[in-house]
Formats: structure tokens, C-alpha cells, sequence
């Protein structure tokens, strides 16, 4: 297999302008994800608003995401993968612009809600723009888009914290900013590519979880995303630091979560097979998060960028499960999957700080670290029916049609 950073043709260093037109978009929007991060008790504090109210910016995004799943291949499939980029840039652009000029926080979280959608539709086609407008075989494209997730993961929260510390404001007009600037890229740069010979329907990922396999993955997934979204929404609030300290943490989280992502997690899946692997990270997130909720305050920051390393791996696990799994065409197991598992990542803001009025600020963490064990206690008994491809195959980014599971 060639080299993917190979400075020849084909290596990552030598794509055309559409696919690091696409692959540079791409960073942006995975740096939307944790953006606000740094800026949340800014914006509470900003828009008189309680910690609970904030952190719904993270639930109607991620609500609106898990929906929009059942959107994507349909829309994508009609009108191709280059207008699907552009709408969800135009989305982007559109309400973060509009979230940063926010009187109060419904507002916020409506316009939030509304940049979910965009996201969606950007981040589901754009593996397979960059696949199919790369120069030479997949493995630079692929190389390129897992960096370009993981930079913007790593990125985002620091954008905010640069950004935020001046107004809590800037990082959505950054964000805005920079969106517009890919916008006109992938105008320019990006020619549409073939449509899929078969239209999707909006119901075909939901037939695909009548698979066991496909089903008892997004269970665990579901369990498993409540526990690191109560990590990204709800732990700002807990280490209770400065913008630029707090961007700090999230920073070495999000570079913790690349590596073991698209580095650490393969190797480790090639020595010990999926299934193992993803079953003890699982339980040592569930460690990791009780000593977040309930050691000092250096313990939690140790543990919250920690946790970048776990969830870099679970990503990338259920990733591979997702699929190979089942016997669904890829795009349909992916939304499937990515249906049922958004709405833990829209459920844990909500519920975080609820569960601290009602008890103290340690039991959120208490019921992340339950809901981690929860999701390897669904990969242990369900194993027989997770199997299926998990330990017999090498790990697999892509599938044969370009589409892969977005591992945020």
C-alpha cells in the first residue's frame, strides 16, 4: 500500500484544491462542537441565564442532529453531495451569525438548534466529497478527513477561549466568518459529483436498526454518549476557570481524542479485537469520570483531559461496528446508528444540571460513570451479536461507497 504522506501523486500532500477546500470546512465544523465549551459560564453569566438553560445550546443542536440523520442520505442522494455541503455551509453560516447577536438565551439556543441542521448535512456527505474528488487511492483522503476531525476537535474549544475572552459573542461571528470563507472554497473549487444509482428514504435507516447487530451497537452508543457529552456540556461548569484556562483543558482533551483515535485505537483493536477494546475503555471512562465528579480540582482537570484519550478510542470502535455490523448499505446503518445515538448527546446536557439541583454537583458524574458501564454491559451481553466482523476484520474508516459514521 502506498504511503498516504507520500509527497507523490495520490499522497496527502498532494490532493486538489477541492478536496482541502472540502477537508478544511471540515475543520471548522468539527471545531463547532465544542466551541462553547470554554464560554459557557460567559454566556450564563452574559445572558442572566442559569447553568441549566445553558447548556441546552448543546441539546438543541445535537437534538436537531439526531433527526437530521434521517435527512441527510435522503436530501444528498436527490440533489448531490456538493449542494448538500453548500446548504449545510448556508445553514452554518446563517444561524451562527445570528447566534452571536443573541438577546437572550431561547434565542440562543434556537439559532444553536438551527446550526445542528447545517452541521448535519455538511458533516455526513463530506468524507465522501473528499473520497470522491481525491487524487490516487483512499487512504490520504481518509488520513485527511480523521485529521480534520480531530484538529477541529482539538481546536474549537481554543477558537473559544481566544475569541470568548474578549465577548462571549466572537466565536460564533468566527465561526460564521470562517464557514463563509469555505462556502465560497467549495464553490469554487468543488465540481458536483454522481448522485447514488438508488434514492434513500427517509425511513430506510430506521428499517436498518431491525438488525440486532446494528441495534445493540447504537444501544451501547446511546449509553455511551450520554457519559461524554455530561464530560464536554456539563464539566465547564465544574472546573469553573477562565476562558483561556478552560480552552486549555479541552485543547489537550481534543488532542488526546485524535490520537488515540486515529493512531492509538487501530493498534490497539489489531492486538486484542474490537469487542475487548471497547469493553475496557468503557469501564475505564467510567473510572475516569467518578474521579472527575468527585476528586479535587486538579483531579478533574487530569480526568477531563484524560477522557479525550477513551473517548478517542470508543469513537473509533463504534465507528467500526456501526459499520460492518450489519448487512444495511453503509450510509443507512450510519444514520440508523447516528439516530438513536444523538439523542443521549442532546439528553446529558439537559439532564446534567438538573440532577444537580436536585442532589449536588457530584451525582451527574455519578450517572455518567452508570451510563459508560451501562454501554459495556449492552457490548457484553450482546456480544454474539456484535461479533459479526468486530474481531475478524481489520479496522475500516471507509466504506466501499465513501461514507463513514462521523466519530464525534
Amino acid at each position: 500500500m502506498a504511503d498516504p504522506f507520500d509527497a507523490g501523486a495520490g499522497g496527502i500532500l498532494r490532493q486538489p484544491k477541492a478536496v482541502w477546500a472540502t477537508a478544511g470546512a471540515s475543520v471548522v465544523a468539527f471545531m463547532g462542537i465544542g466551541l462553547v465549551d470554554p464560554i459557557l459560564p460567559s454566556i450564563a453569566k452574559g445572558l442572566d441565564a442559569t447553568a441549566g438553560q445553558v447548556s441546552l445550546l448543546f441539546t438543541s443542536y445535537f437534538l436537531i442532529t439526531a433527526v437530521a440523520m434521517l435527512l441527510t442520505g435522503f436530501v444528498s442522494s436527490r440533489i448531490g453531495g456538493r449542494r448538500t455541503l453548500l446548504l449545510g455551509l448556508a445553514f452554518v453560516v446563517v444561524f451562527a451569525g445570528l447566534a452571536g447577536t443573541s438577546d437572550t438565551v431561547g434565542q440562543l439556543v434556537g439559532f444553536r438548534a438551527g446550526w445542528g441542521l447545517g452541521n448535519a448535512l455538511f458533516v455526513s456527505t463530506a468524507l465522501a466529497v473528499i473520497v470522491g474528488a481525491a487524487a490516487g487511492g483512499s487512504a490520504a483522503a481518509i488520513l485527511l478527513y480523521e485529521s480534520a476531525l480531530g484538529l477541529g476537535m482539538a481546536c474549537g474549544p481554543l477558537l473559544g477561549a481566544v475569541l470568548g475572552n474578549l465577548s462571549w459573542r466572537y466565536p460564533f461571528f468566527g465561526t460564521a466568518t470562517l464557514m463563509a470563507v469555505g462556502f465560497l472554497c467549495i464553490t469554487a473549487f468543488l465540481k458536483e459529483q454522481p448522485k447514488p444509482a438508488r434514492k434513500t428514504s427517509i425511513l430506510d435507516p430506521l428499517k436498518a436498526l431491525g438488525h440486532g447487530g446494528l441495534a445493540s451497537a447504537a444501544a451501547s452508543a446511546f449509553f455511551y454518549n450520554y457519559t461524554f457529552f455530561t464530560v464536554l456540556a456539563f464539566t465547564p461548569f465544574v472546573l469553573n476557570m477562565t476562558p483561556y484556562r478552560s480552552g486549555a483543558v479541552f485543547f489537550a482533551w481534543g488532542v488526546l481524542l485524535a490520537l488515540f483515535s486515529v493512531l492509538v485505537a487501530p493498534r490497539l483493536q489489531k492486538r486484542f479485537g474490537s469487542l475487548k477494546v471497547l469493553g475496557g475503555s468503557l469501564v475505564l471512562l467510567a473510572a475516569d469520570v467518578l474521579v472527575l465528579g468527585y476528586g479535587g480540582h486538579t483531579a478533574a482537570i487530569v480526568c477531563t483531559i484524560l477522557s479525550g484519550a477513551f473517548i478517542g478510542v470508543n469513537n473509533t470502535v463504534y465507528t467500526e461496528l456501526a459499520l460492518g455490523v450489519s448487512d444495511a448499505p453503509r450510509p443507512v446503518a450510519s444514520a440508523g446508528y447516528n439516530f438513536v445515538r444523538w439523542f443521549a448527546a442532546a439528553a446529558a446536557p439537559y439532564f446534567a444540571p438538573k440532577i444537580e439541583e436536585w442532589s449536588d454537583i457530584h451525582v451527574p458524574f455519578l450517572v455518567a460513570a452508570v451510563t459508560a458501564v451501562l454501554g459495556a454491559a449492552v457490548v457484553l451481553v450482546r456480544r454474539r451479536a456484535l461479533n459479526h466482523e468486530a474481531e475478524e476484520l481489520e479496522p475500516k474508516h471507509l466504506s466501499e461507497d465513501g461514507v463513514t459514521v462521523f466519530a464525534g
